[in-house]
């Protein structure tokens, strides 16, 4: 309450606004206490229906079209809660925003597509099976990516750089096309629901077109002055970003610890942040004083009892206050408002000043409670903000609008927290619709990405590594040119003959967890020890479970095997519909029986000699998006199979653990 109170007294100064009454902390208590509600209702159910929803998911997404299959993060549940959780944190006033979760959002629908729907929900397609192979599953989640920033941003281009860029890992001409038609649909869809809703019937929905933040009637002519003022530009934005991604990973770890206490921990934890966002929404506007409204206004001033540019907050009649217009609007508004053009005397400098420290710092809070909340607009604001800052205090010796340095501004916070360019500059023309524009973007974000990057990561690269996802950048580091393949292999190395025993199956399954074994022949089933293939986890369990044992060890034909499985019984399974070996039980006979694994081995494995360097290793593995690698012995007359190279191999930590002298920090 403290925030609400202490502005009274230079406001009082002002002289234009009545006297503070009782109805003043009765709107603070009706305004956090609807705020509090929203909250709670979004960490509650993020914190006990789908502890995966929490945070923008574009990191974990990421790490997923790399080939790390995180648990539950694109499961029916974390759709359900990404959405209206979304829709409630968006509706509780956070600093935080859509676009992220709906990133995520589109990899959980094309997920669920890709599984072929969900059976414990009653929502299956036959014809969907087709997709149930990791690389049309990744495609089709990658298409999802794209297809949530086209939805969230209306960019239909930009979602496909966005996915090229920043999300895939992989990369395809016919993946291209894919990503291109499903931004297009989205595009088209867009425009169809904006049209039935220009009567008004779905709220804010209809309002604005595809284009967000139109600036194309502004005619931008910039000078030498000018390029001066946006290289200062993107310098203050690759330092601020640099100063943010710092400051995130540090509260991140600090909230880590709060949230492994439980979900009510949680759940305290996005309360009191909400409480702390509102006394700044409704509290800080008090440090503003009150401007007359423009003559030439071209909308009502002030607005009242909806989005504009104009909030009348305490003033009197005639007069708006400029902090509230940017507190006490939708996040599009208050974006729109920054960049308006012709509009340099709208806000004072003492409120820009303000608002920028406020979303700067309750951007850096809010991210990491158990809401599902993306960066992209407090980034956007924050830039806008410092950038409208800049224009305006050089407008003496530049031509450019402010409005148009706020463009710059977030352009370059967008290049110093996530790193992206060329996405992030397709994204900002198609909301703005302003070509001129397009050399000083570019510049700005080449100038904010190249400062931040000597600084620390990106947002999103750094948030991966401090979940421990074992991410494979697409270079490998340069102490693997010191290593070779057989340096890094530990054991012990479980193998499975061709014709193996149910009951060592079994026993590997349960006392193991990993997920291929190398399959190897030996006399009598040939004269020398020979390696057939690999063989994965669920492929043995789908063996087991139809129970084709023989009490001899004989070598059965493919064919013969085949007849009891389809492909189809082999495919991928879906979220939590995997068969498990606790779920499958076997008496004391059939452990003693015998099953044939040549049926189901992959027979033509990628193989690395043991001399390969790890380095050329690390870049096949990457490359082919392989789960195993193995590893071949250089001498005859040993063991076919030295051992398996999985993505753990390949991590920092584990290395650094075998050669401590390699580690940069010891």
């Amino acid at each position: 309450m403290l925030m609400a109170i202490g502005p009274y007294l230079p406001l009082l100064a002002n002289g234009n606004w009545p006297m503070p009454s009782i109805e003043y902390f009765t709107a603070f208590l009706a305004y956090g206490g609807s705020n509090l509600v929203l909250a709670a209702a979004a960490a509650a159910i993020c914190a006990y229906i789908a502890p995966a929803a929490a945070g923008s998911g574009i990191p974990e997404v990421k790490a997923y079209l790399n080939g790390v299959d995180a648990y539950s993060i694109l499961a029916p549940s974390t759709l359900f809660v990404k959405i209206f959780g979304s829709i409630l944190g968006v509706s509780a006033g956070f600093v935080l925003g859509k676009e992220g979760p709906m990133v995520h959002t589109g990899a959980c629908i094309a997920n669920l597509l890709g599984q072929g729907g969900s059976r414990k929900y009653h929502l299956t397609c036959n014809w969907l099976r087709y997709f149930k192979n990791d690389r049309d599953r990744r495609d089709l989640i990658t298409c999802g990516c794209a297809a949530g920033v086209a939805a969230a941003f209306r960019a239909p281009v930009g979602g496909v750089l966005f996915a090229l860029e920043e999300a895939a890992s992989w990369w395809r001409s016919a993946l291209l096309w894919r990503a291109f038609f499903t931004t297009a649909v989205v595009a088209v869809v867009l425009r169809t629901l904006i049209e039935f809703c220009r009567s008004g019937k779905c709220g804010l929905f209809g309002q604005g077109g595809l284009i967000m933040f139109d600036l194309s009637s502004t005619v931008a002519t910039y000078s030498s002055p000018d390029l001066l003022a946006i290289i200062l530009l993107g310098i203050i934005g690759g330092i601020f970003g640099g100063l943010f991604n710092f400051l995130l990973d540090k509260i991140l770890r600090i909230y880590s610890i709060i949230n492994e206490r439980g979900a009510p921990s949680k759940i305290l934890l996005t309360i009191i942040v909400s409480v702390i966002t509102s006394m700044c929404s409704y509290g800080l506007p008090w440090l503003a004083s009150c401007t007359q409204c423009p003559e030439d206004a071209v909308e009502q001033c002030p607005t009242v009892g909806r989005s504009g540019n104009y909030k009348n907050f305490q003033c009197p009649p005639g007069y708006y206050n400029g902090m509230a217009s940017l507190f006490f609007n939708t996040n599009d508004d208050a974006i729109r408002n920054l960049f308006s053009t012709g509009t340099a005397t709208e806000y004072h400098m003492s409120s820009l000043f303000i608002f920028f420290v406020a979303i700067y710092c309750l951007g850096l809070v809010t991210y990491g409670i158990a809401v599902p909340s993306g960066l992209f607009i407090p980034v956007i604001l924050a830039g806008a903000t410092y950038g409208r800052i800049v224009g305006t205090l050089l407008g003496s010796i530049s031509s450019l609008d402010p409005g148009l340095f706020a463009l710059l501004g977030a352009a370059s916070f967008l290049g110093g927290t996530m790193r992206m360019t060329v996405s992030v500059c397709v994204i900002l023309l198609e909301l703005t619709n302003d070509l001129q524009m397009l050399p000083l973007v570019m510049l700005v974000l080449l100038i904010s990405k190249t400062i931040a990057d000597s600084f620390n990561k990106g947002v999103y690269d750094q948030i991966v590594v401090m979940k421990g996802l074992p991410y494979m950048e697409a270079h490998a580091e340069p102490y693997m040119r010191h290593l070779v393949a057989g340096d890094v292999v530990t054991g012990p190395l479980i193998t499975f003959s061709g014709v193996e025993k149910v009951g060592d199956i079994v026993t590997a399954l349960r006392i193991t967890g990993h997920n291929g074994f190398p399959v190897v022949d030996e006399p009598p089933l040939t004269e020398v020890p020979e390696l057939v293939g690999l063989v994965i986890r669920s492929h043995l369990l789908v063996l087991l479970k139809g129970k084709m044992f023989m009490k001899e060890p004989v070598k059965m034909s493919g064919s013969f095997v085949m007849e009891r499985f389809g492909a189809f019984d082999f495919a991928k399974a879906g979220s939590g519909k995997g068969l498990k070996i606790e779920d499958l039980h076997f008496t004391d006979e059939e452990m003693q029986m015998y099953v044939d694994l040549h049926a189901i081995a992959n027979t033509s494995p990628y193989t690395v000699v043991e001399t390969m360097s790890l380095a050329k290793a690390a870049l096949l593995f990457r490359e082919l998006g392989l789960r195993h690698l193995l590893v071949v012995p250089k001498t005859p007359y040993r063991p076919p199979i030295v051992g398996i190279l999985t993505r753990h191999d390949f991590v920092a930590e584990h290395i650094h653990d075998l050669f401590p002298s390699l580690n940069p920090h010891n």
